[in-house]
């Protein structure tokens, strides 16, 4: 991986970005990534075997993964971002660093985020995505309604990028999805407290769902023994 950077706050200033205050301040920006790098960052995204959010371990991920987070979290693109949501000084809270690969159905359920964050990025990394609005961001004037969106819905392909101030009325979220979707979470939190509550959470989560895909895959191999000994 050649030293880089891979999420320059100048692609920020492209025409087709999008910028916000009402009903909340929000952000929404294309081609943030750059071509030449699509191969890497597919190669280095983690392999996760089950859905969801999984918390940020550079063990696990290649150096162009592991250089695009530090992109993101890095102060330069927190005071980019901040400035553009009405938010002083972003780069001065802690950041919670999250990735997913892959989606089931009972996600994109609409919701706010937490109180504990301040702003939440996203940068999207899929090469391909089916002619569906399913899996596909929607910031929405409601919380009970999925079709009222603010703008056009973002499809998670490589490079598209959304970053939100967390209000009382942020609604967010996506028609359920099934299948895999790559994206990067940075959520700047209220407290180095509040990070050390979510990194536990999340890693007794992540050790929750590795035990059961254990089990899965053992019931799944006596099923085939089954299988073989009826047959």
């Amino acid at each position: 991986m050649r030293a880089a950077v891979l999420l320059d706050p100048a692609r920020l200033h492209r025409p087709d970005t999008t910028v916000r205050q009402q009903p909340f301040p929000f952000m929404v920006a294309h081609g943030q990534l750059p071509d030449e790098v699509r191969a890497e960052i597919d190669h280095d995204f983690p392999r996760y075997a089950s859905a969801g959010f999984f918390p940020y371990d550079p063990g696990e991920c290649g150096p162009s993964i592991n250089a695009l987070i530090e992109n993101m979290t890095s102060p330069a693109f927190a005071c980019a971002v901040g400035q553009r949501l009405g938010i002083e000084d972003l780069d001065q809270y802690p950041t919670l660093v999250t990735l997913c690969r892959l989606l089931n159905k009972r996600h994109g359920t609409i919701h706010t985020d937490s109180k504990s964050k301040i702003a939440t990025a996203l940068i999207y990394l899929n090469t391909q995505w089916p002619d569906t609005s399913d899996g596909c961001l929607r910031f929405l004037h409601r919380i009970d309604d999925i079709d009222s969106m603010v703008v056009p819905e973002l499809t998670p392909l490589y490079g598209e990028f959304a970053v939100f101030k967390r209000c009382e009325n942020s609604f967010h979220g996506h028609l359920p999805y099934e299948g895999e979707r790559r994206v990067i979470q940075v959520a700047w939190l209220t407290s180095e407290k509040e990070k050390l509550r979510k990194t536990k959470r999340g890693k007794f989560s992540r050790a929750f769902k590795k035990l059961v895909g254990r089990l899965d895959t053992r019931l799944g191999a006596g099923r085939d023994r089954n299988a073989s000994h009826r047959d």
